[in-house]
């Protein structure tokens, strides 16, 4: 028993110190970027992924931070870990914290565009958004002609998201003539 306990202690802080961390995910924009994220991770030592919310772009995480970014302060593991998936992607997804108003504050916009018919595209439309204070979560369907964005009312609104979009030559159509 006292072997079993001296086991159990020597080996326990190993297992005992991985903790579940939420953080948004930048650059999912699409339902086949989940995928590519998923394969990302995958390759990041010291670090699974337990769930993805592609909805919320949010994904949890397991880890121990004192293992999988050694020497790193608390406040700076976000940063390495989208340093990381960054890295691995030519920082087209990212990690970021998870924006502090709560889900049900949040107002669901959708937004036809056109000329967003590749994942480049998307991707273009996506970025000219998703910096913009406010923006909890964005995906474009290129199949669908559509933006959707969570967004904080408080914090910006659908003229903000046209206005960047129109800057990156996004062209906004009337709802149900797209394509």
């Amino acid at each position: 028993m006292k072997s079993l306990l001296l086991l159990l202690l020597s080996f326990g802080t190993a297992f005992c110190a991985e903790e579940n961390f939420t953080y948004r995910v930048t650059g999912l924009f699409a339902p086949e970027r989940e995928a590519v994220f998923r394969e990302t991770v995958a390759q990041l030592p010291e670090v699974k992924l337990v769930s993805v919310d592609f909805a919320n772009a949010e994904a949890v995480f397991a880890f121990d931070p004192a293992v999988a970014f050694k020497d790193a302060k608390a406040d700076n593991i976000v940063q390495r870990l989208n340093e990381l998936v960054g890295s691995k992607t030519r920082n087209t997804l990212g990690i970021a914290t998870v924006l502090p108003t709560a889900k049900d504050k949040l107002t669901r916009i959708e937004i036809a565009v056109g000329g967003c018919d590749c994942k480049a595209c998307g991707l273009a439309a996506y970025e000219s958004i998703s910096k913009i204070e406010g923006v909890a979560a964005a995906t474009v369907s290129f199949r669908d002609g559509k933006l959707t964005a969570l967004i904080d009312p408080e914090k910006t609104g659908r003229a903000a998201i046209e206005d960047a979009l129109k800057k990156r030559n996004v062209s906004i159509t009337p709802a149900g003539s797209q394509k």
